[in-house]
């Protein structure tokens, strides 16, 4: 699927004022798909057909990705991402969900299963979930490994970084979190360029890169969710990822005990898009054996 057929196809909620494309497509139990950062929902469309084959999928661009609304005078945080999440799929009625989580996204689905979390909720979260699967993401900060880019951008020269900002150096270095043998051609890097660059999008990535302050503030309650879920985790991994691959794995695979861990050997940081059959092969096996529709 091309990207614009991917816009022409989804829809758009109201979020705080603010319009969010999102996709709903599909029958079956629903799967809510939370993306990455810098990117948008579309990093799910190497896998969308076989996923709305089995699931009534759902994925939205965030607030500031994508096709949303990109308000340039906003303070972007994790907690109003996981408040979006909510509220789209309290909007559609859904009652009970699995999530399907990559980078940026995986933070968003522990802060859902934190306000699940008997122990420590703080709202009445309405949609119950079912099973959590991360692809790769900062699970747990001290070992999330930033590139440079997105130190700069999380420093003072943030702004300025964010205004210099083109095309061709995303490229060289998007690229680079890719498997040796997997990087994206110059049709994906475009794509995923036309979404960043979208409703001038590429001046926000200092301000969507707050995540990094956010998973410091709200470690120890996001780790103690994943550590007291009461439902199927898992993980999906691709260990040639600089910033959260085996190192991330291995942590995961020591602290959080009865999760299932996968490592997709030759693979880097985009998962769903390097290895889609793997990882749709990979997920089914879980979602068949641990969770439970309803």
């Amino acid at each position: 699927m091309k990207l614009e057929d991917w816009r022409q196809a989804g829809e758009e909620f109201d979020f705080g004022g603010h319009p969010i494309f999102y996709r709903d497509e599909g029958d079956g139990p629903a799967l809510l798909c939370i993306h990455g950062f810098p990117t948008a929902s579309w990093d799910w469309h190497r896998i969308w057909p076989q996923l709305t084959s089995r699931f009534r999928v759902v994925a939205a661009d965030m607030l500031g990705f994508g096709f949303s609304a990109k308000p340039q005078l906003h303070r972007y945080d994790i907690l109003e991402q996981a408040n979006l999440q909510e509220a789209l799929l309290e909007r559609l009625g859904i009652e009970s969900a699995d999530v399907l989580a990559h980078d940026y996204g995986v933070s968003v689905a522990q802060e859902m299963l934190a306000r699940r979390d008997p122990a420590q909720a703080e709202n009445g979260a309405k949609t119950r979930l079912r099973s959590v699967c991360f692809l790769n993401g900062g699970l747990f900060p001290e070992a999330h490994r930033p590139r440079l880019v997105q130190e700069l951008l999380h420093s003072r020269l943030g702004p300025l970084i964010s205004k210099l900002a083109s095309e061709s150096a995303f490229q060289r270095g998007f690229s680079r979190v890719f498997g040796p043998k997997t990087k994206p051609n110059r049709q994906e890097l475009r794509d995923f360029w036309t979404l960043i660059e979208h409703g001038e999008g590429h001046q926000l990535l200092h301000k969507l890169l707050r995540y990094i302050d956010d998973r410091k503030a709200h470690r120890d309650r996001w780790v103690d969710a994943l550590r007291h879920a009461k439902i199927p985790l898992k993980l999906i991994n691709g260990p040639e990822d600089p910033v959260s691959g085996l190192h991330m794995s291995e942590i995961f695979r020591k602290r959080i005990r009865g999760a299932e861990v996968v490592l997709l050997q030759g693979i880097g940081h985009y998962p769903q898009v390097e290895a889609p059959e793997q990882v749709v092969e990979h997920y089914l096996s879980f979602v068949e054996a641990g969770s439970t529709p309803g």
